[in-house]
């Protein structure tokens, strides 16, 4: 059975996520907003994420008026992959992490060293 939450629920746990994450990671955060959407451009469920930018590591300045990165978070594939909320808390916390640590400039081949791809 998959687990379902509409828009509104889901967006209150990512959330509710993203004010447990450690405050050295969303501190340097600058001109990023958070995004839920319910499937990829193409109707996939093998992505559960995305970070749409540039990273810190390849920027060299950041204008007035640019638009800001986004950290989309699919709904749809997060909830395929979740037996209940707590499962999908997880999830949710462990795209987060992957999401920013791609706006540092961090690439999934660290990232799996780390042990969060």
């Amino acid at each position: 059975m998959t687990l379902d939450l509409d828009h509104d629920a889901f967006e209150a746990i990512v959330t509710d996520e993203l004010d447990l994450l450690p405050d050295e990671m969303v501190d340097g955060l600058d001109n990023v907003v958070f995004v839920v959407e319910d499937r990829p451009e193409d109707g996939s469920l093998d992505v559960l994420g995305l970070y749409d930018g540039v990273a810190l590591t390849e920027r060299d300045t950041y204008g007035f008026g640019e638009m800001p990165d986004r950290i989309v978070l699919y709904r749809e594939p997060l909830l395929a992959i979740s037996a209940d909320e707590d499962e999908l808390r997880d999830e949710i916390h462990i795209t987060l992490v992957h999401e920013i640590a791609h706006y540092y400039g961090i690439d999934d081949e660290r990232l799996h060293e780390l042990g969060w791809a």
